[in-house]
Formats: structure tokens, C-alpha cells, sequence
């Protein structure tokens, strides 16, 4: 039941995380755009720093820098009368009430917190790369319309969520189908965060013996890994569906608008 459970734990962490990515990107992106340089120059240092680096330094540095600060700041708010460091050689050490979750929580709970170090890990990875995609979109809306919005009085906010945004997308979509894929690709990465994963499960339900047990089976992983090649076969072939819907969807008088300006030429 764990490994059929840990197919969900996959999807859930794909569609928590993709909003989340989106909205980092979405963020940086603009931000990039404006004429302010304490907002500007963040946003493309942020955008430059995660692509120039390896994902999975992100995947590990994130979840451990986020778990180290949250237990550092509640360490420093309940445990105030202890004055020593919480870093006493190689280890990190705080009070017991300080740590992050709690020795007396449940077990979900340990299972939730570390999911959700998992889901922040990925969104500020993917949300780079979306900042980029959607900044390159942005630079390719002719910006023509965005003078003839200006022209007719609308301020610069209004010139953004009326001319810019919805037409943006048409630029940004294969690069966002590209995105989700390899979202949906680096999902096995939660192995390496101590999550539970189908990869996990494969490997321990294929295998004859592991640490904890002896099957009476012999060396199945070939056809745990098989399943595992067909479900994600299975989940890039309806998001390449889907991506096909939405690209026809926000292409809608293109053609119409490319013709007229060819006519008018």
C-alpha cells in the first residue's frame, strides 16, 4: 500500500509544486522588468544564480539551509536562557522544544514537514527557470501594443494585467511544456531528501533482500522500474495533451492578426 500511496505523494508534490514555481517565476520575472534596481537586479541574480548551479546542490542545500534556520530562529525564541552556539563542531544542536517537528509528533507530521522542505526546494528551483521562461515572454510581446495601451491613457499596471500578461503566454508555453516535463522528471530527486518515493519502493519491493527484509521473490526491480518507465511515459503523454489544448486555446487570432498586418503590408 506504501508504494501504490507513494504514486500520489509524486502527483501531489508535481501539482503543489508547479503553482508555486510559477508564482516565483512569475515574481522574478517582473521584477527583472522594472525600472527600480533594488528589484530588479535581485531578480536576475536570483534567475542567473539557481540555472548556473546543479539542481540537486538546490534539491539538498535548500531543505537542510530551511530546516537549520527555522529551528535556529525558534531556538533563539524559546530556549533565550541557553547562550551557547547551536553549532558545536560538525553538529547542529538546539533545545528540545526548538527542534522542527517535535520528537513527541506524529508521524505524519515528520512526513508533511519534510514534504513541504521537498515542495519549497523545487519551487525555488523550477521558479528560476520558469523567471526565465516568462521574462523572455514578456521581451517578445511587441512592444508596440504596449505603447498603443499607454497612448490610450492606461497606467502602467493597467498596460501590464491588460496587454502584457495575456499575451505573453503564446511566447511562454513551449517553454513552460518543456518545464513541467522536466518537473515530472525530477520527482526520483525525492529520494534523495529522505521522502519515501515509487523510486524508493521499487527498489525496495524489487530486490530479493534489503536492510529489513527477505522476499521470497527473486530480483524483481526490472519490473518495478518497467512500471515506473510506463507511468512516467503515461503522465508526459497527457501533459503533452494538455499543453496542445492550451497552446491552441491562447493562439486564437494569431493567424487572423498575422494576416491583417501581411495584408496591411
Amino acid at each position: 500500500m506504501a508504494f501504490y500511496q507513494s504514486f500520489l505523494v509524486v502527483l501531489t508534490l508535481v501539482l503543489v509544486t508547479a503553482p508555486l514555481a510559477m508564482l516565483f517565476g512569475l515574481m522574478a520575472a517582473s521584477a527583472s522588468r522594472s525600472a527600480i534596481a533594488v528589484m530588479r537586479w535581485p531578480a536576475k541574480i536570483y534567475i542567473a544564480m539557481v540555472r548556473g548551479v546543479p539542481d540537486i546542490v538546490f534539491f539538498l542545500f535548500v531543505p537542510l539551509a530551511l530546516d537549520q534556520g527555522i529551528e535556529y530562529i525558534r531556538h533563539r525564541a524559546l530556549c533565550s536562557d541557553q547562550t551557547g552556539s547551536v553549532w558545536q563542531g560538525n553538529d547542529f544542536i538546539v533545545c528540545d522544544i526548538a527542534k522542527m517537528p517535535l520528537s513527541s509528533a506524529s508521524a505524519w507530521v515528520h512526513d508533511f514537514y519534510g514534504f513541504m522542505l521537498a515542495v519549497t526546494a523545487y519551487a525555488i528551483v523550477f521558479g528560476a527557470f520558469a523567471g526565465n521562461v516568462l521574462a523572455g515572454a514578456m521581451a517578445a510581446v511587441p512592444h508596440a501594443q504596449l505603447e498603443t495601451g499607454s497612448a490610450y491613457g492606461m497606467s502602467r499596471r493597467q498596460v501590464y494585467w491588460r496587454v502584457l500578461f495575456p499575451q505573453m503566454w503564446i511566447y511562454a508555453l513551449p517553454g513552460l511544456s518543456n518545464l513541467w516535463v522536466l518537473l515530472i522528471k525530477a520527482t526520483p530527486l525525492l529520494f534523495l531528501l529522505g521522502i519515501q518515493d515509487i523510486v524508493y519502493w521499487a527498489r525496495e519491493l524489487g530486490s530479493a533482500k534489503t536492510s529489513a527484509y527477505t522476499y521470497p521473490h527473486p530480483d524483481w526491480r526490472v519490473w518495478y522500474f518497467l512500471a515506473l518507465l510506463i507511468f512516467y511515459l503515461f503522465v508526459t503523454w497527457v501533459s503533452e495533451r494538455v499543453f496542445d489544448r492550451l497552446n491552441r486555446r491562447f493562439s486564437r487570432g494569431q493567424a487572423v492578426l498575422m494576416n491583417s498586418q501581411q495584408a496591411g503590408g
